[in-house]
Formats: structure tokens, C-alpha cells, sequence
């Protein structure tokens, strides 16, 4: 794990975390472009902190997911562990375990657009999820609980774009950006905050094997009685309206096509930045 800190125009100790899995290089490369962005006089001033890490290093070198076992179903994690990723979640969830605010940067095999998630609805987590340009956040408090977000409660995930594209880089880089403008860490610009509309999970859609089909993209409704994902072992069918998929993908993870989940209102900025919103 390569941490490095850099200064803050403002007051809030905050973080940017990338390579959590080693097959998704861009957040190495946001988190590299962070440290020379935030090296610059002009981004400092105040009394608080940047954090920048980079997480799973032998992954990222290999190229592969993780090493023994997947980092982010391995939080709390275990510091006596032989598994090199749940002795490294207890050491990534003390280096920021101080901060009033975590963006942990990944992408997938989704199809776009980007969107947040978060297990902890805190007042930083909605400073954070609305002060991005994304139009979702999913709502994961209902799935899993091994997760950076579920196990430090101001941390937001965002899925910034494919992985492997340059789109992704970019879109997370402006991401982290607009997160720190949002905390206050960043003052190059005036933040600017936006309402999110936010999807609730459900349940993971499991994936059997043989030859994966997936029939509707990310946040668009599923009509009730159509199939939303099959292979030679499962038929998804949806029975009930109002369902959408998550990071639906035929071949992006090995046990599942995705999470179902439903939408169920929306997230407003924090009352003291309302008068900055452009929603």
C-alpha cells in the first residue's frame, strides 16, 4: 500500500483510494494525477489533510483482481491473516480511519453511465455522492457488509466508467476533483452540487455458467414478466415492476450478472450548500 499526503485549502481530512482491485488500473493513474495536481501551491492553505493511496499494489502489478482474496469482500478484514488482502483491509481501513470523507475509485465491465455507492447515508457521504456529476447512487446497506463503504462509514464508492478505457480515467479524475471541491480540500473552483437519484439494492443475481446473456443496461426499468439474464443454468425473470439492474454484465464478474434494485427517491445536497446547487 503506497500512501502520500498532500495539503488542503481547507479544514476536513479526506481521501482518494484507488487499486483496491488490481485489475483496475485507472484508479492508480486518478490517484497518480491527484498527487501531481495537488502538489501545487495553490491547492494548499489550510490545515488539512489529502490522503492519496494506492491500495493493492502486487495486484495492480499482476494485473489480476487480487492476489488471495477479493479486498473488497474482505473488510473488516484480519491482521494475522495469511491472505495478503485481509491483513491489507485492516491497514487500509486505519490509514483513513481519521477522515471526515473517503471516495474509493473502481470500474467494471458495466455499461455507463457512472454512479456512487454507499452503505452509510452520512452528512459527508451526501456532501460527497451530490457534490459529484453522477445522476445515481446505489444504496448498498441491504447487500453485502465486507465492503470499504460498509466498514467506514463516510467512505463512497463511485464506478467511474469500463474497465481498461480512458473514459474512465477522465470521468474519475473529475470526479476526485469535484469530491475534494466538495469538501473543501480543493479551491480552484466553486463547487457545485446536484440532486441524485437513488437506487436501492435488492439482491445480487447469481450466475451459473455456460453461455451469459443480459438483456437491459444499468438503471433501466425492467418490465414485470421479462427476462432480464440468463445462462445454461439460471432464467432471470423479473415478476414485479419497478426493478432496475447494477452493474448488469455478462462477463464482468465470475458469480453473478448483477444486483436488482429499485428506485426510491432522490438525495438532496446538505442544507448549508443549497444555495449553491444547480439542481
Amino acid at each position: 500500500m503506497n500512501v502520500l499526503d498532500r495539503g488542503s485549502a481547507g479544514s476536513a481530512t479526506v481521501a482518494v483510494v484507488g487499486g483496491i482491485h488490481g485489475d483496475e488500473p485507472a484508479g492508480e493513474r486518478i490517484v497518480d494525477r491527484l498527487a501531481d495536481t495537488l502538489s501545487a501551491p495553490e491547492a494548499a492553505g489550510g490545515d488539512g489533510t489529502v490522503r492519496l493511496i494506492v491500495a493493492n499494489e502486487p495486484a495492480l502489478a499482476a494485473g489480476t483482481r487480487y492476489t488471495d482474496t477479493d479486498l473488497n469482500r474482505a473488510f473488516p478484514g484480519d491482521a494475522d491473516s495469511d491472505d495478503y488482502e485481509r491483513a491489507l483491509a485492516v491497514r487500509l481501513a486505519d490509514a483513513i480511519a481519521e477522515a471526515d470523507a473517503v471516495l474509493a475509485i473502481h470500474t467494471s465491465h458495466s455499461a455507463p453511465p457512472p454512479f456512487a455507492i454507499y452503505s452509510h447515508l452520512t452528512e459527508s457521504v451526501r456532501r460527497t455522492v451530490t457534490g459529484m456529476p453522477i445522476d445515481y447512487v446505489l444504496d448498498s446497506s441491504g447487500l453485502r457488509g465486507t465492503t470499504l463503504d460498509s466498514a467506514v462509514e463516510n467512505t463512497v464508492s463511485v464506478e467511474a466508467g469500463r474497465q481498461g478505457s480512458q473514459e474512465a480515467v477522465e470521468f474519475g479524475y473529475e470526479a476526485a476533483l469535484a469530491f475534494l471541491r466538495a469538501h473543501g480540500a480543493l479551491a480552484d473552483e466553486p463547487p457545485s452540487f446536484t440532486e441524485t437519484t437513488i437506487v436501492e439494492g435488492d439482491e445480487e443475481v447469481p450466475k451459473g455458467g455456460g453461455d451469459p446473456h443480459v438483456y437491459y443496461d444499468n438503471f433501466e426499468e425492467i418490465p414485470a414478466g421479462n427476462v432480464f439474464a440468463r445462462d445454461d443454468v439460471y432464467t432471470h425473470r423479473v415478476e414485479e415492476s419497478g426493478v432496475v439492474p447494477v452493474l448488469a454484465s455478462e462477463d464482468g464478474y465470475e458469480s453473478i450478472f448483477g444486483i436488482y434494485g429499485r428506485i426510491v427517491g432522490t438525495l438532496s445536497p446538505p442544507e448549508d450548500v443549497e444555495g449553491l446547487s444547480d439542481g
